[in-house]
């Protein structure tokens, strides 16, 4: 490891530790705001460890997100907490594989549209077999508080950072990268790409779907218009492209300032969420195409040039 490398892992504990203080605070809105912001860091972060490299757009998160918090909500009763959160990591593991072996040939719109169909197929099957067991929902009560699940996001989040931190120092990483610039000449390279990208694409998917698990006691009554609702996938997109996938800790960027207009909006205007969707990929398009980390780069680039030229 370089030196570079050993600052920035201590930036980034002495970054995890402030974060940690702040159920201190015992100020309800804050947590609960940090619980959102600790989510949407770890699906946006997963999920850019997939698609950021590979430049496939996964409109899966939903979808194995829904799994965790299912899996939660019909084990708790049988099976304690902390034993769920790994089963749900693997059910949504496998499921992403078998997803991933049927679907990481296609590529490009068919890919999209394929995952944005997985969480709305998986809502659907849910949502009839609790009409026909009689079951319209399922209750999830712990005694956890919001500051025990934002404690444990944040572990969660400090693992997902880890694994792409070493993921991409990798043969792996070295391989997506690859891949994303061009997967015919990944082939001819010898590198296996379909392995590579579901490799991925399970890592992403069982850290959703561990979500969801830990997030399932924080919700108390599951339905699957809750569980399964497209607009986290939407969400988690915009989120990571705002932050920019090209750095580890851009989905981060993207997350912070995302979560808290968010917030706002939904407050005040709860029935205009749907428009800031829209503007935010418009505005992601068009006037940040590679997110605040591009952004930063080109600025660094100018500077540089100029620097020396003087």
């Amino acid at each position: 490891m370089k030196t570079q490398d050993w600052k920035n892992l201590g930036w980034g504990a002495a970054l995890l530790v402030v974060a940690a203080l702040l159920p201190l605070t015992n100020d309800g809105y804050l947590i609960s705001l940090g619980v959102s912001i600790a989510m949407y860091t770890v699906l946006a972060t997963s999920w850019a460890l997939f698609s950021g490299p590979t430049h496939y757009i996964s409109l899966a998160t939903a979808a194995f997100f829904g799994i965790g918090t299912y899996v939660m909500g019909s084990g708790i009763e049988h099976l304690p907490y902390w034993v769920l959160l790994p089963i749900a990591g693997l059910i949504g593991g496998v499921i992403a594989a078998l997803v991933g072996l049927a679907t990481l040939r296609l590529s490009g719109v068919y890919f999209v549209i394929f995952t944005l169909g997985l969480a709305e197929m998986t809502r659907q099957a849910v949502t009839w077999y609790q009409n026909q067991t009689g079951h319209k929902g399922t209750y999830v009560l712990t005694d956890l508080t919001d500051p025990d699940i934002y404690w444990q996001l944040l572990g969660l989040a400090a693992l997902v950072f880890l694994l792409g931190w070493a993921i991409g120092r990798s043969k792996l990483g070295f391989a997506l990268r690859i891949i994303g610039d061009d997967e015919d000449v990944a082939r001819h390279v010898g590198i296996n790409t379909a392995l590579s990208k579901i490799a991925l694409f399970v890592v992403s998917g069982a850290t959703a779907a561990i979500v969801g698990a830990m997030i399932a006691p924080r919700y108390i009554y599951i339905e699957p218009a809750t569980a399964f609702t497209p607009m986290l996938s939407f969400q988690v997109v915009i989120m990571a492209l705002l932050g920019g996938t090209g750095r580890l800790w851009g989905p981060l960027v993207g997350v912070i300032p995302f979560t808290l207009l968010w917030e706002a909006i939904s407050s005040s205007f709860p029935n205009q969420t749907t428009l800031l969707l829209g503007l935010s990929f418009l505005a992601i398009v068009y006037l940040l195409p590679g997110g605040f980390v591009g952004l930063y780069d080109r600025l660094r680039g100018r500077a540089k040039k100029r620097s020396a030229m003087a």
